[in-house]
């Protein structure tokens, strides 16, 4: 396979802390020899596991991205055993341009994997991760929430497995992560996914969904800072106390737990975001905007559970996610 052009303007491998870029380059109208400089640190210090930490796999997902700037604006080599590779911005063109996916090949990072070296600018990066990040990590962590389109409670999440040694010590570094909310998710389309080039690779991986709406909290700010300092002390990498709090656990095991608009039209929400629901319940109703007078289409929850995300915008299209509603099983 041919080489991937990306170059660290770093090393990846040497003790201290060290600022840079993972460098692209990229021919471009405005620059004929340009690069997109896609934001790196690495810190290192002796022997020990290593963390990879990704936010704004998706452009628009901030909570990753102001949790890891922090980490690597604040983490002496000290405090550190073992190494660190931290890259707030998966996904850099579409995180400076605020969209879900690259504005520069409307590639979605999270369905790019495994990548080609020799692909777009978006399946480049994914097979740099590939190849050459991810044999170095022996833990993942990469924040997701709602973006512009969705809304969720606040909970960190790892998949069911077939590979079940993965699974638990997944499920472990969930637990340890200790959002308000955790889930056990089978995932509806892995295909292409960072998660599935993660796990398919024997390495652990913690997810989250903290929130949406295009923007972030204090709440799910704090969240995000908090989980992956307690994921770090989790694996011996940082050192400090986890700091632990009551979690709800939930598990998303199936088709039945979402919910589909059929059609367009103007989104009502019947329940708020981490409310029980029963099966049968209306959990939302999309009313037509082109008359009036006419009634609107009903959505009911196919299982009993918590209502644990929701379509964001007043407006809503065919094909686009209701709701999700989350099961108390486990």
């Amino acid at each position: 396979m041919k080489a991937n052009p990306i170059s660290p303007t770093i090393p990846l491998d040497q003790d201290g802390v060290h600022h840079g870029f993972l460098k692209l380059p990229y021919s471009r109208d405005d620059s004929a020899w340009g690069s997109v400089m896609i934001p790196l640190t690495v810190i290192q210090n002796g022997k020990g596991p290593t963390a990879l930490l990704t936010g704004a796999n998706h452009g628009d997902e901030y909570e990753g991205p102001i949790a890891l700037h922090e980490l690597a604006a604040t983490t002496r080599a000290e405090d550190v055993t073992g190494r660190l590779i931290i890259v707030p911005a998966f996904n850099y063109p579409a995180f400076r341009a605020g969209t879900r996916t690259s504005p520069i090949d409307k590639g979605n990072m999270n369905r790019a994997f495994p990548g080609r070296p020799d692909g777009t600018v978006t399946e480049k990066i994914a097979d740099y991760f590939q190849r050459t990040l991810l044999p170095l990590a022996d833990v993942a962590v990469d924040f997701h929430s709602g973006g512009k389109t969705l809304d969720f409670v606040p909970f960190a999440a790892a998949h069911i497995l077939d590979d079940k040694e993965t699974q638990k010590a997944c499920f472990a570094a969930m637990k340890a992560f200790n959002a308000p909310y955790s889930v056990e998710l089978l995932e509806i389309d892995s295909v292409g996914m960072y998660d599935t080039a993660v796990e398919e690779m024997g390495k652990v991986l913690v997810s989250t969904e903290l929130g949406g709406g295009g923007s972030s909290t204090a709440r799910s700010n704090a969240i995000a800072k908090k989980g992956l300092r307690n994921v770090l002390i989790h694996f011996g990498i940082l050192h400090g106390e986890m700091q632990v709090d009551d979690t709800i656990n939930l598990s998303m095991p199936d088709d039945d737990c979402f919910l589909f608009s059929e059609g367009d039209g103007l989104y009502e929400a019947m329940f708020d975001l981490g409310q029980p629901v029963s099966k049968g319940d209306v959990v939302a109703r999309v009313w037509p905007v082109d008359r009036t007078g006419q009634t609107p289409q009903e959505y009911r929850a196919r299982r009993d559970g918590l209502l644990i995300s929701r379509h964001f915008p007043g407006l809503i299209k065919s094909g686009d996610c209701v709701a999700v509603v989350g099961v108390t099983e486990i």
